[in-house]
């Protein structure tokens, strides 16, 4: 006698949330996201369909394997994520389960998804986010990508947000979340003092390194 699991007939596929990297292919010519765990060696599209990471033949979400595409219900508990150092340059994504799914208390494991809204985070210099720029670290034939604002991108491989989303297709929404919006300490006299003094020692300091570079001359 073989357990069953309790089947449930949703109306419409159920929401889920989720962390992931954008990744844009070698070419530039594709968008998609790698997963921040298990299957993170497997790139895929905004609607793809999950494949055992471990090779096996079964289809996934299988009872008896972790495979699948995971995800939580509460888009809180996905962003809380975001604050482990290692996930800080990942995206919030909101995505449809479908196809077969296994619930659990915090989310799903299912086999087939689409990502309908991806939110990226801010630069890390702290503004709002105006693209997607090259992380510095990839898949084999992917490269990673990161939020940046206008003035941190510069040479940098990196696309707009709404050029991303055209990539990836399938009516895919990219958005910029919040940024800093202001200085988070109100500083005092005492402290714009100490500011001031820094920068004139700094300034100082260049100073006397141009003056003995002139009184070297030019080197031959």
């Amino acid at each position: 006698m073989r357990l069953r699991l309790p089947e449930e007939e949703p109306t419409e596929p159920p929401t889920g949330y989720k962390i992931a990297h954008p990744v844009l292919s070698q070419d530039g010519t594709r968008a998609g996201f790698t997963g921040v765990s298990l299957g993170g060696a497997l790139p895929y599209g905004v609607l793809d369909e999950a494949r055992c990471v471990y090779g096996r033949r079964h289809r996934a979400p299988h009872r008896r394997c972790d495979c699948g595409f995971h995800c939580v219900h509460d888009s809180a508990a996905a962003e809380a994520m975001l604050c482990t150092a290692e996930h800080r340059a990942a995206v919030l994504l909101e995505i449809s389960a479908l196809g077969s799914y296994i619930r659990f208390e915090r989310g799903f494991r299912y086999a087939r998804q689409r990502v309908r809204t991806a939110t990226v985070g801010p630069c890390a210099c702290g503004a709002v986010a105006g693209a997607l720029a090259d992380a510095g670290w990839g898949r084999p034939g992917w490269r990673a990508l990161s939020a940046a604002c206008a003035g941190c991108v510069r040479g940098r491989t990196s696309l707009s947000l709404a050029s991303f989303a055209r990539l990836a297709g399938e009516g895919l929404r990219v958005r910029a979340g919040r940024g800093a919006t202001e200085s988070p300490v109100d500083l005092g006299v005492s402290e714009l003092v100490a500011e001031a003094a820094l920068l004139q020692a700094r300034l100082d300091w260049f100073q006397s390194q141009l003056a003995r570079l002139d009184e070297r001359g030019p080197q031959g």
